[in-house]
């Protein structure tokens, strides 16, 4: 049976809208939580990215949900040491209900220290690398680590949760999916893609969970919906790597204009019909997934929730 959980983006919202978002999404029944991890929106339009972990803190004492990072690039930006000092503390602050999802990143948040942006092959490289630092320092032990990418030298961490803290792995094609199968506790991907899923399960991923993402814009009027969707989200629709390349939101900006309203409309679930909803989130069920996020664009919080609770939630659960 699959779970539905609240998809909290840091890249439109500030850090106590997030707090009240989460409480909202426990109230309306929710599962579970997820929460973006990023240094820059990305576009202007957006217009938030407060710093993830600070986030978690307040979430830990607002909501009894479960939280995890959507996902949390360990390679530049910040040193694979540091974020696991980090996961433990909001494990403990969260009593076991936090999961550390990680990925390979985009140059728009991790090239900001200037150290230059690796190309994906090198990236894969240094998140396995980056994990085993994270594992090791989650034991309690104090470690030193001299690898091809990092070095830790007589670290332990003494604030640990009292359970073992999992790590999903974020995947796209199937070389990633293969990855995530062989070093993560899971598989974090955006799409209802039958294939990755089981590409993941065939390479070793066994019967460890699946978490998908889905954008939508709830409202009362469609074409205004779909408005407010391609203004925030028409990111979302560019193709290939483009979204781990471009380095700023104004380079996303630039990108995105070439993506059409109707491309957007035909992507996002927009406007109040609950079909259409419905039909968006069985089909990641159908494809084989565990839990998937919901995350409402624009400011309309409250009627999202309000319909989710009523007229979507129930329905998707009978």
């Amino acid at each position: 049976m699959t779970d539905f959980g609240y998809f909290l983006a840091c890249e439109e919202h500030p850090p106590a809208a997030l707090v009240d978002q989460a409480r909202m999404a426990e109230q309306a029944g929710f599962d579970a939580l997820w929460i973006s991890d990023h240094y820059h929106p990305w576009n202007d339009a957006q217009g938030q990215s407060p710093f993830v972990w600070s986030v978690i803190g307040a979430l830990s004492q607002a909501v009894s949900l479960p939280v995890e990072t959507a996902v949390t690039c360990p390679l530049v930006r910040t040193h694979p040491a540091v974020i696991a000092q980090a996961a433990a503390t909001s494990a403990t602050l969260l009593d076991g209900r936090f999961r550390l999802g990680v990925g390979t990143g985009e140059a728009l948040n991790e090239h900001v220290l200037g150290s230059g942006w690796p190309e994906a092959p090198v990236r894969l490289s240094m998140l396995e690398e980056a994990l085993q630092v994270i594992r090791k320092l989650l034991t309690g032990e104090r470690i030193s680590h001299y690898g091809r990418h990092y070095t830790v030298e007589n670290a332990r961490l003494y604030t640990l949760p009292e359970t073992e803290l999992p790590i999903d792995v974020s995947a796209f094609g199937p070389l990633a999916a293969e990855t995530a199968a062989r070093i993560g506790d899971g598989l974090i991907t955006m799409a209802p893609d039958a294939g990755v899923v089981e590409r993941f399960r065939r390479a070793g991923g066994g019967a460890k969970p699946v978490y998908g993402g889905l954008k939508v814009c709830w409202g009362t009027d469609r074409e205004e919906a779909v408005r407010t969707a391609h203004r925030l989200w028409a990111n979302q629709l560019l193709p290939g790597e483009l979204a781990q390349l471009l380095p700023t939101p104004r380079h996303f900006e630039q990108a995105s204009q070439l993506v059409t309203p109707e491309r957007t409309a035909g992507a996002i679930p927009c406007g109040d019909d609950p079909d259409v909803h419905v039909a968006a989130l069985r089909a990641y069920a159908d494809a084989g997934f565990d839990t998937v996020y919901v995350s409402q664009i624009g400011p309309d919080q409250q009627g999202f929730f309000d319909f989710y609770r009523t007229k979507i939630l129930p329905r998707v659960r009978d």
